[in-house]
């Protein structure tokens, strides 16, 4: 019954997508008609045997070598329209038509990508508004007009191409100009084949939809719509598929067909229209010449020669992912038909080559066999795959030489300036980090001169552990940089066997490490110390003896202590156990952070059962331990009505304990609900610790997931979004992109990671669907009903009132599924849609920076700076007198808006210690130590607990940011009398208000817009 559910759910969504998607012919014929009748006058006015300059196209005839040729005009012999228009089968939004005819210019394309074909694109007068972009495409076909066997696949017909003087084979310059002269009737036998079959057409459309969102698939060297209806109608025409089956069954056969067919190996051969049968050499010949083979009924056209090894083979993994997606629980429809994979998101390490006039290929003319583009793509190709290994487990080459804005005129030598492109997926992590490559033994002479060949004076001759003595790479690179050595070892190959610059060369890699420097590194790279620190610290509480119950565990909290943190804890000189003078210096923060540590004691039956005679036993217990830390280990710790801090190896760690009851929640063995047996403190402590022992566990799994998370927590916070989104819940955000991925693989670089975070940030259906983190992959049916029954429970009251929920992203984990944790009151409604609005355009933005020309900083550095012109109202602080001023990403200013106040600067705080501070004793240096102090959330918590300020609702940077936005909201309080006061409230006033509660810390404010009536 489940399964029925699930296939008539996933028809439902796949009929009312073609029902989005196809076009209305009714509607369209007539337009069509009509303007295919207005290109035929157009022809007919022009007289035959009218002499055709070159001058209309200088530059194209020039480069295809026919500028001595003249040329006449020859009225055709007739029109055919083809392609999807004519087996019903066009897809939106594209809306254009493919007319075989011959005509004067209007605006170029170039049919299949290939520059030296090109097609007209003709535009009506009048633009269509029921189908925006509405276009034809004017086909020339040579039906008979050249002798076939002259085309054949041994044959030679370019004059230019020998080795050695003897003439070489042409076979894919041959198979083109057969594929015009079939052309006419390869489009009859299609629109046979799909003229009585609706659901045939239905699949086309679907396979055309699934392929448009894969753009490493959707190319010249791979498929396009053409082949699609080829390859349904070679299926079709073999008993592959039959009338009884839905679209959606014929789209779940091709796919199987492409994935595991074994016809591929030796071809996929149309029944012959004629007598004239393949036979095995000529099947032999076209396996030898072409990775693919599709060969028409003709028996002479392999329709799929553009089709590469490469091309193919990332079909075959499209495919295979594809019918992954489609064994989901839901059945994948969001993963097949709505998720889009370009570029970007796709690849892990993305390159763009600057190779104008810089490569042999593009300098050995147009008349080849098979175009210059199409040569330098493989041997790019060919120099990574031998140079990364397994490293890469997938390296895309594509250079498209088809701009929208190319003009036949202009001729073919303009498209190498676009860059070449190429996206490569890593294998692995470990792979890719590798310091050492091991090339061949030193007594295999050929293969070690090979390898010295190709690496030059990198290579080098070393003896290993093992007694092995072979050539081989070191790349050297300190830890934290390790995820740049593969950028290194790419420019290496490209100066060295294509000449280029560093300039030539641009590597979408490291462009957003500036968001997690701090001075000149990455404070990552101190963790080894912090987790050292962490080791002496649990070893010493264990150990601990003068306590009425010992320590039966410990367990770190913080983010830092699982690589997760923005800004880990640097290790501070004074917060040792005995000042050392040596590591003493200028510019040292004059506070610390704290990172908490939560302990379990052993059980016991006469801890108290009050609630705050609990909490008041732990702080006495909390005492007792710094005590006796202090005077038996002698580590220092300070201890205040709610907190014990202990500094040891240059850290401060604040103390937790959960009460054993809070064990119930672990063991779930109290009865239906244990919670409600549990505080609220105890509850939180539970979350954070199942939470973070969990995150350490996955990224453990992934390595790459820490810096993403980083990167994550960065961007939510530098767009002021600190108070609506809580680290954890950034965690398990990202956790989502690592642990789902399909329908693309696990991200395996910064960039790539944090553009997926982007996207679900933006895309989720988050109103109707909760997100589910199944980080240990043991969730059952049972698990996801519970889930699901808590989610439908939190939107209850949406249909009576849309702002009406709990909270507007559910986010369930192991330990929380009922999103309890993290999202209970934050993000709402308000904040969500506008996080999700940051997070489109930022997604946007990078893609754009990926793919298209942007090399300077400055454009990605605006990814991260926030437009302080989207708040009513904006506070900017004294950057001085922010706790770690080196964090701040872009200084704030802000020359909009009326200025209402500005403050100076406190003199009772400074973010560094001071000269002066260095020569006082090491207790009055180490009391000089501001532990957790962060002004910025003081001053939120002070703006948000005072009812004057209930209509304003601040945005902030908790990391590191000198900017607060404000927006005018509703006032917080329910007593409905005061809602005139509330828009009668002087805006100037209150905001002088703020500034006077933030003295010493605010620097200006400014009014942007005035609050409307509420």
């Amino acid at each position: 019954m489940e399964a029925d559910a699930l296939t008539d759910s996933r028809n439902l969504k796949v009929n009312d997508l073609l029902k989005d998607i196809r076009i209305d012919y009714g509607s369209l014929s007539k337009p069509v008609d009509d303007f295919v009748s207005s290109i035929r006058i157009a022809i007919d006015a022009t007289p035959e045997d009218s002499k055709v300059t070159s001058e209309l196209a200088p530059s194209f005839v020039e480069d295809i070598g026919a500028d001595k040729v003249e040329f006449s005009f020859k009225k055709p012999n007739g029109f055919s329209l083809c392609g999807s228009y004519s087996t019903r089968s066009m897809a939106k939004p594209d809306a254009c038509v493919d007319l075989l005819v011959h005509l004067p210019k209007v605006e170029w394309s170039t049919l299949q990508n290939e520059a030296r074909k090109p097609v007209l694109v003709v535009f009506p007068a009048k633009k269509l508004d029921q189908f925006p972009g509405f276009s034809v495409r004017i086909i020339p076909s040579a039906t008979s007009l050249f002798n076939v066997a002259k085309l054949s696949m041994s044959r030679n017909n370019v004059r230019s191409l020998s080795g050695d003087g003897v003439p070489q084979p042409t076979p894919t310059y041959n198979s083109s100009i057969l594929e015009d002269m079939f052309l006419e009737e390869n489009s009859e036998l299609l629109k046979k084949t799909f003229s009585e079959w609706k659901e045939l057409g239905d699949a086309l459309i679907l396979l055309k939809i699934w392929a448009r969102q894969r753009s490493s698939i959707y190319v010249h060297d791979c498929l396009n719509g053409y082949l699609i209806s080829v390859i349904l109608s070679y299926l079709a025409t073999h008993g592959k598929i039959n009338k009884p089956l839905s679209a959606l069954d014929i789209f779940r056969v091709t796919l199987n067909f492409i994935a595991t067919s074994k016809l591929w190996e030796r071809g996929l051969f149309f029944p012959p229209q004629s007598e004239n049968r393949v036979s095995k050499e000529e099947k032999m010949q076209f396996r030898e010449l072409f990775p693919v083979v599709i060969c028409d009924s003709s028996t002479l056209v392999n329709l799929a020669f553009r089709m590469t090894s490469v091309g193919f083979h990332e079909l075959q993994d499209e495919v295979s992912s594809t019918l992954k997606c489609m064994k989901l629980r839901d059945g994948g429809f969001e993963e097949v038909f709505m998720t889009k994979i370009d570029y970007p998101v796709k690849y892990d390490h993305c390159i763009r080559l600057h190779l104008k006039g810089k490569t042999a290929a593009s300098m050995s003319g147009f008349c080849l066999d098979n175009e210059c583009w199409r040569t330098c793509e493989q041997k790019v190709h060919s120099l990574l795959q031998q140079g990364l290994g397994d490293r890469a487990k997938s390296i895309r080459v594509v250079w498209r030489n088809t701009n929208e804005d190319w003009h036949v005129e202009s001729g073919l030598s303009v498209f190498d300036r676009e860059p070449l492109f190429i996206g490569i997926s890593i294998s692995s992590i470990e792979n890719a980090f590798r310091t050492v490559d091991i090339g061949p033994d030193a007594e295999n002479k050929i293969e070690a001169l090979r390898f010295r060949k190709f690496w030059g004076e990198k290579s080098e001759l070393r003896r290993f552990k093992d007694g092995r003595i072979a050539e081989s790479t070191v790349w050297e690179t300190q830890q934290w940089t390790k995820h740049l050595i593969m950028k290194q070892m790419i420019e290496y190959i490209f100066k060295r066997h294509l000449s280029l610059s560093s300039d030539d060369i641009v590597q979408l890699v490291d462009q957003l490490d500036f968001s997690l420097i701090y001075g000149d590194k990455d404070p990552i790279s101190t963790s080894g110390n912090l987790l050292q620190a962490y080791e002496i610290f649990s070893k010493c509480l264990r150990q601990i003896e003068g306590i009425p119950l010992k320590v039966s565990s410990v367990q770190p909290l913080d983010s830092a202590l699982r690589f997760t943190s923005v800004f880990p804890p640097e290790p501070h000189p004074v917060a040792y156990e005995k000042i050392d003078v040596r590591r003493l210096h200028k510019l040292m923060p004059s506070c610390i952070p704290t990172m908490e540590v939560m302990i379990q004691l052993e059980g016991s039956g006469n801890w108290p059962m009050d609630e705050l005679a609990i909490e008041k036993t732990k702080s006495a217990f909390l005492l007792k331990i710094a005590e006796n830390l202090q005077n038996i280990e002698g580590i220092p710790c300070t201890a205040t009505e709610d907190n014990v801090d202990v500094f040891i190896g240059g850290y401060a760690f604040r103390l937790r304990i959960l009460h054993e009851r809070g064990l119930n929640l672990v063991k779930r063995d109290t009865g239906a609900d244990p919670v409600r047996q549990v505080s609220f403190t105890d509850k939180m402590l539970f979350f954070r610790s199942q939470h973070a022992s969990m995150i350490n566990g996955l990224q453990g799994r992934f390595p790459t997931y820490a810096p993403v998370a980083r990167l994550a927590k960065r961007w939510v916070a530098a767009h002021l979004f600190s108070g609506c989104l809580a680290e954890e819940a950034i965690e398990l955000l990202v956790a989502h992109v690592f642990l789902t991925p399909l329908p693309l693989g696990v991200p395996c670089s910064r960039i790539n990671g944090f553009l997926r975070f982007l996207r679900l940030l933006a895309d989720y259906d988050w109103m109707f669907y909760p997100l589910i983190v199944d980080i240990n992959n043991d969730f059952g049916r049972n698990d996801e009903k519970e889930i699901n029954d808590n989610f439908m429970s939190s939107r209850k009251g949406y249909e009576q009132d849309r702002q009406n929920i709990s909270s507007a992203m559910f986010l369930a984990a192991p330990y929380d599924k009922a999103s309890e944790a993290w999202t209970t009151t934050s993000p709402n409604l308000p904040e969500q849609k506008r996080l999700a609005a940051y997070a489109r355009s930022s997604a946007n933005v990078l893609s754009k920076l990926v793919l298209q020309e942007h090399n300077d900083s400055v454009q990605w550095e605006c990814l991260f700076r926030t437009p302080l012109n989207n708040y009513d109202a904006v506070i900017l602080l004294h950057r001085d007198k922010l706790p770690y001023p080196r964090r701040l990403l872009f200084p704030s200013e802000l020359n909009k808006g009326k200025h209402v106040a500005r403050g100076k600067a406190s003199t009772a705080f400074n973010p560094f210690l001071l000269p002066g501070d260095l020569k006082r004793s090491n207790e009055a240096l180490k009391n000089k130590l501001m532990v957790d102090f962060e002004p910025t959330k003081c001053f939120m918590s002070g703006l948000q607990a005072s009812e004057e300020f209930g209509t304003l609702k601040p945005w902030y940077d908790h990391i590191g940011g000198d900017a607060i936005g404000l927006t005018w909201t509703k006032h917080n309080s329910k007593k409905r009398e005061r809602d005139e006061e509330e828009v009668e409230t002087n805006p100037m006033e209150m905001l002088k208000a703020v500034g006077e509660m933030g003295k010493g810390f605010v620097r200006d404010i400014y009014l942007l817009k005035p609050p409307r009536l509420l």
